[in-house]
């Protein structure tokens, strides 16, 4: 209430620009997304990084709150400010106050009305998985370490399954607390990169649950291991049980790619 409260006020202010922002960022070192009281976040970093610059106290609202871990190759957010900087010193002024982990890629100005969590209508994520016997330091804090064998024609029929729309209960943490636990996936599909050893998950949705893509690949894994049957994965969709599904996957394999408006 709060927060489409201060979009209104602000939608009638002439003074007052909203700013989408671009941006990635290494999620390795911080609590996830969302502002938590003592703890490093993206959120909250951004934040303090806009006060600095500004002297305004903005309400960044980012397309979605990624995980402890997580990290993002094109989230977007956006905030009202008062002030009159040129938007492209706001960026260079951002990057200069940012940490190295941190980078924005864009900075425009958006209609009043834009919000960058509820206008959103599709997002992409990936999630990488290095297959080989050694895992480089330099791809450490961006892959799942799996040096076993896996049977990628399984885990691609597996993908498939979970397309449409579906309640996902299955495969979103049982304490999240949402309306609706219904999501519509559009595509989830695995690249498989034979000269890296690398597998990439993708998978794009008008909305993710909590751990919803993590979950998705600790199961398909569980599948590549010979664990669980193909056959079995519209049973755990149909089940809306989160203890039927795998094991949810580390975070630092995740990235958030982009967000369609």
């Amino acid at each position: 209430m709060r927060e489409n409260q201060q979009l209104l006020s602000h939608q009638h202010d002439d003074r007052v620009r909203n700013v989408k922002l671009v941006l990635q960022y290494d999620g390795t070192d911080f609590h996830g997304w969302q502002i938590q009281p003592g703890l490093a976040t993206i959120q909250g970093t951004l934040t303090r990084a806009i006060f600095r610059i500004t002297g305004e106290s903005a309400q960044v609202h980012g397309s979605g709150r990624t995980d402890a871990g997580v990290h993002a190759l094109a989230q977007v957010c956006n905030f009202c400010i008062g002030s009159t900087i040129p938007l492209v010193n706001l960026q260079k002024a951002l990057n200069s106050l940012l940490p190295p982990s941190i980078r924005i890629l864009q900075a425009e100005e958006a209609s009043r009305a834009f919000h960058a969590r509820r206008d959103a209508v599709q997002k992409h994520y990936c999630y990488r998985i290095l297959t080989s016997k050694w895992c480089s330091p330099f791809d450490y804090r961006f892959v799942f370490h799996h040096p076993k064998p896996l049977d990628f024609l399984a885990m691609s029929e597996a993908a498939i399954r979970v397309v449409g729309e579906h309640d996902f209960s299955s495969f979103c943490d049982s304490s999240a607390q949402v309306e609706s636990r219904v999501r519509c996936v559009a595509s989830s599909f695995f690249v498989f990169d034979s000269k890296r050893d690398l597998i990439e998950y993708n998978v794009c949705a008008n909305g993710f649950l909590h751990h919803m893509v993590r979950n998705f690949v600790g199961t398909f894994l569980e599948v590549g291991r010979g664990r669980v049957a193909v056959s079995t994965i519209e049973a755990i969709l149909n089940a809306k049980d989160r203890s039927i599904a795998g094991p949810t996957a580390p975070a630092k394999g995740l990235f958030l790619v982009s967000v369609s408006y």
